[in-house]
């Protein structure tokens, strides 16, 4: 594949505009009317189709990433190599027929808007109020532009076509090309007398407020798409679309971890010791949980279907409640001469350390343990 950078003599890095004064000065060397021959003829093929290449973005990109830029072309420079390629390299404008007026009408933009939720809402969904900055279409000219009653007239500079043509002598001979007509910006009309409400531009910015019905499931970063909401377009065009994107806040009590729900459930030591059923309260409602006797700090109990809704599918995450045994710090001199009989009855009135290997938490941990069994 030709190194297309290397033909016009320019960096990776460069502009348009390096690229097309690359192009004129190659053209206008190596054309066959200025410096006839073959060789000249097939390096100005040659550089012709390396700007083809890299003014056209499509086909740069496929070429940087090492693919055939003319991958599916009909011919040797591609589908959307052409004269007017060449005038707009050299002119700036393109040859031949008008394109005609364009429309004032043209589809607005998109907006994005940010709307922070509670970790509930995420979990259930919910319906949210949101409100928007955005333009919408002037009540006073209807999107018009102009002041009611005046409209707009013909452009006299260019006919209302749009455009104007000029003529120009070049290496070539003599060249017809078309620039947008500088007095009606390429509209064909002007407006008489603009809008006092919206200066001509036809839209005027507002704030509004919807009603947003957050689904259940979303999580930081998830985007709602509502179409038509966004910005109106010049000339009271097609309005673009609004994107709400979704921050959750933090829970005091839980933390969400994909579609699953941690917590830390706090057991008093006897109560780890001898088991018991302890009341908790989950974004559900209240629940109770079975604290098996003996139960150690660490151990999870796994609430099914207590979590997250799964946002593309069916069911909820769970809710995983990890024990933590509080051992007291103070007692009264009852409580300590009770547990120093416990601990005569159970031979531990002075207890021997033991040193135990610290097991490795997470997938991470788990595979390096495989690895150093091997």
């Amino acid at each position: 594949m030709n190194d297309y950078y290397a033909e016009l003599g320019v960096s990776r890095d460069a502009s348009v505009e390096d690229i097309k004064r690359a192009y004129r000065r190659k053209a206008r060397k190596l054309h066959p009317d200025v410096n006839p021959g073959p060789e000249a003829e097939a390096e100005f093929k040659q550089v012709s189709q390396a700007y083809d290449v890299l003014s056209d973005p499509q086909k740069k990109r496929a070429f940087d990433a090492g693919s055939d830029p003319y991958a599916g072309a009909a011919d040797g420079f591609g589908a959307g190599f052409s004269f007017t390629d060449i005038m707009d390299a050299f002119f700036g404008g393109g040859a031949g027929a008008g394109r005609g007026p364009r429309s004032r009408r043209q589809r607005g933009q998109d907006a994005l808007i940010r709307l922070d939720i509670d970790l509930r809402t995420a979990v259930f969904g919910e319906e949210e109020e949101v409100t928007v900055d955005t333009a919408v279409a002037c009540g006073t000219c209807q999107g018009e532009g102009a002041q009611p009653g005046t409209g707009t007239r013909t452009c006299e500079a260019c006919g209302g076509h749009g455009e104007v043509q000029q003529v120009q002598r070049s290496f070539l001979g003599q060249v017809m090309t078309s620039r947008p007509c500088a007095n009606c910006q390429g509209f064909g009309s002007v407006i008489i007398n603009p809008c006092f409400e919206c200066s001509g531009h036809g839209r005027v910015r507002t704030r509004r407020n919807l009603t947003l019905k957050v689904p259940a499931g979303v999580d930081t970063g998830t985007r709602i798409q509502l179409a038509g909401e966004g910005e109106i377009g010049p000339g009271a065009g097609p309005a673009g679309d609004l994107y709400v994107e979704i921050a959750v806040r933090p829970h005091e009590t839980f933390q969400r971890r994909g579609d699953d729900l941690h917590c830390v459930l706090e057991v008093p030591m006897t109560a780890a010791a001898l088991g018991t059923r302890l009341p908790i309260e989950t974004l559900d409602g209240a629940e109770t949980v079975e604290v098996r006797p003996g139960t150690q700090s660490g151990e999870v109990h796994t609430l099914k279907g207590r979590g997250v809704t799964h946002l593309r599918g069916t069911g909820r995450g769970d809710l995983l409640a990890q024990f933590r045994v509080v051992t007291p710090t103070k007692l009264a001199g009852e409580q300590e001469d009770l547990l120093r009989r416990l601990a005569t009855l159970r031979g531990e009135e002075q207890p021997s350390g033991s040193l135990t290997h610290v097991e490795n938490a997470g997938l991470f941990g788990k595979l390096r343990e495989a690895f150093r069994g091997k």
